[in-house]
């Protein structure tokens, strides 16, 4: 999921570069939302502990 999140960021700075505006923003807010439920995921499973049996 982190690797979503690294590529919509990428797709926003390219668009942003070449004056895509709203493709930019749009890039931008999925990799956010990606990169905040990446976070969420990764806090619940140091929170829970699993381990390998």
């Amino acid at each position: 999921m982190l690797r979503w999140s690294i590529t919509f960021i990428i797709i926003a700075l390219i668009a942003g570069i070449l004056g895509f505006g709203g493709i930019a923003g749009a890039a931008a807010g999925i990799a956010k939302i990606l990169f905040f439920v990446f976070m969420v995921l990764f806090v619940v499973s140091l929170v829970t502990g699993r381990t390998r049996v």
